[in-house]
């Protein structure tokens, strides 16, 4: 019998059929205005192409993002999919796939379908090695995929001259009827020197994350999730809503906050202006300082210093 995976207070985040119904009459009864498009940029190629040297984070969408740090290329979660089940994708990427520079590492955070995407990793460029939760190295080298490394939570592995930590979160996984929680959910701290950068993968709120900033101390950049959080009676133990999104930021000790994990999918049952709207008032009502909050358009590249100073 395969492993199941639980999170650090023990729960599942496993819901009943009757939740799950309850949550979709609740939905049908719902008008929400999607017209809201996450702003987008042209993509800085050249400095993509040409940067070995300086930390640089771009957002590409949802959990996808493109880090280059310690002279490697690094994706979080590569989903290009232009559809999630039966519905399109919000907004589509800002960096195409084939315009990414060769790809060294490949982080993944859990078997989710709106993580783990199988198209988008066979078009990656680039002989990457995967990083993925404890239970998820088979499915990878089921599908021919060799140089993968599959780390439980805690453990670090080292690729060039970059450090990875997996750290946890509060979710689950599943991908068909019979393997919900057969693999782990977490997140990625990297670190280069005085660079370090978290990714928070998908998560609901937990005191976990306090723990990631007493071991850590130092992250410059912390990419969190804002959306997917409504209703919060069903989405609760899985994903966070704005606010505790900005406690997460507080609680790991970070210098400057990334929303991701909104713009993309419909996940749920709130909107990404919703999401950004309450990020930026629950942002403004902690009065933390508006330059450390990057909600970056689609296709923005930014860098970023080991010299900022941390927010308390």
């Amino acid at each position: 019998m395969a492993k199941k995976f639980v999170n650090a207070d023990g729960s599942s985040n496993v819901k009943s059929f009757a939740d799950l119904r309850q949550w979709q009459k609740e939905r049908r009864a719902k008008k929400k205005d999607l017209s809201y498009r996450v702003p987008r940029v042209e993509p800085d190629l050249a400095l993509l192409y040409g940067n070995r040297s300086e930390p640089t984070v771009t957002f590409v969408g949802h959990s996808t993002f493109l880090i280059q740090l310690g002279g490697l290329n690094i994706v979080t979660d590569p989903v290009w999919a232009e559809t999630m089940g039966f519905q399109p994708r919000l907004s589509a990427p800002g960096l195409p796939i084939e315009a990414l520079p060769p790809i060294d590492v490949v982080l993944l955070s859990h078997a989710h379908y709106d993580h783990l995407h199988l198209g988008s990793l066979r078009r990656l460029p680039g002989d990457f090695v995967a990083l993925v939760p404890d239970g998820l190295a088979g499915w990878f080298r089921r599908r021919g995929f060799r140089r993968v490394q599959e780390l439980s939570w805690w453990s670090e592995t080292n690729v060039g001259a970059v450090a990875f930590g997996f750290v946890p979160a509060k979710h689950w996984t599943r991908r068909t009827p019979w393997d919900t929680n057969t693999s782990h959910w977490g997140g990625w701290v990297m670190r280069h020197g005085r660079d370090c950068l978290y990714f928070a993968g998908d998560s609901g709120y937990d005191g976990v994350f306090r723990e990631i900033g007493a071991r850590y101390g130092d992250i410059r950049v912390a990419l969190i999730p804002i959306g997917a959080y409504e209703p919060e009676w069903f989405m609760g133990g899985s994903h966070m809503t704005p606010e505790e999104a900005v406690q997460t930021f507080v609680d790991v000790g970070g210098s400057i906050f990334v929303p991701m994990h909104y713009d993309a999918f419909r996940l749920a049952d709130d909107t990404p202006k919703e999401a950004l709207d309450r990020l930026l008032a629950e942002w403004e009502r902690r009065k933390l300082p508006r330059e450390r909050l990057w909600t970056m358009p689609l296709g923005n590249t930014r860098l970023w210093s080991a010299d900022e100073t941390t927010i308390m």
